[in-house]
């Protein structure tokens, strides 16, 4: 146990955490989802897949930044998705290929997960045969549902780091931090009151809120940043004043 976490395994040097609250989750949506199927054991398997393809994306991210030369040592999942923790080298160029690898990962289940759609397709004719054709439905509109969700311009989803990532080529380091950020805070706010009025989903609400505290977080960032800049480009100065007697 770490923090609330549960260590599950170590691979290709990163160490794979699940939140406790991962498992009071599964058992809601068990819940929910168990009237779906003819056999119990198949609602089980959707959230496992749920688990799978997350940690698929998440390793995108990882290994992807390992690729530019940057560190990536810890995964952590829970009901939300999941974090890599990965730290690319302070290029756009490197935080660009870090960031959309994990999207990646998901464009690339999409074939997969349909040739294996069609193939139960042509054997649910009998009775319960049906479930894993449903199974691999619902994989599937999972898959494209996280890509898409993660698409989204709102910092800090995969999304608003890609805008992120491509205005820090004309605008520069801070500067694009601090409109993906903005862009991130007002995208959380609109969405979450659209969801929870239209919708009255509260876990729209509960994604919306976290939105808004991690944008509030990179606008943070950015601003010390800043303050980090402009100490260092004071230093030279404060070093040629001549001492006071």
């Amino acid at each position: 146990m770490q923090g609330g976490s549960i260590r599950l395994f170590k691979i290709f040097g990163v160490e794979v955490f699940l939140h406790f609250s991962w498992f009071l989750v599964a058992a809601y949506q068990f819940s929910v989802r168990r009237h779906e199927y003819v056999s119990a054991i198949f609602p089980i398997c959707e959230y496992i897949a749920l688990f799978v393809i997350v940690l698929m994306h998440e390793f995108g991210h990882a290994l992807a930044c390992r690729q530019t030369g940057g560190t990536a040592d810890r995964i952590m999942l829970w009901p939300l998705g999941g974090i890599a923790f990965v730290r690319p080298p302070e290029r756009a160029g490197a935080q660009l290929w870090a960031i959309a690898a994990g999207p990646l990962v998901n464009v690339c289940l999409i074939p997969v997960l349909l040739v294996a759609s069609l193939v139960a397709g042509a054997f649910s004719g009998s009775y319960g045969a049906s479930d894993p054709r449903k199974l691999l439905s619902e994989i599937q509109s999972i898959n494209l549902a996280l890509l898409l969700f993660n698409l989204l311009p709102f910092y800090p989803l995969d999304g608003g780091q890609i805008l992120r990532s491509l205005l820090w080529f004309p605008l520069g380091r801070i500067r694009s931090l601090q409109v993906a950020s903005a862009i991130g805070f007002v995208g959380g706010i609109i969405g979450g009151a659209a969801g929870v009025y239209y919708f009255g989903s509260l876990w729209i609400g509960v994604m919306a809120f976290f939105l808004v505290s991690q944008a509030a977080v990179g606008w943070r960032h950015a601003r010390e940043l800043t303050l980090a800049e402009e100490q260092a480009r004071l230093a030279p100065v404060e070093l040629e004043r001549p001492p006071v007697i």
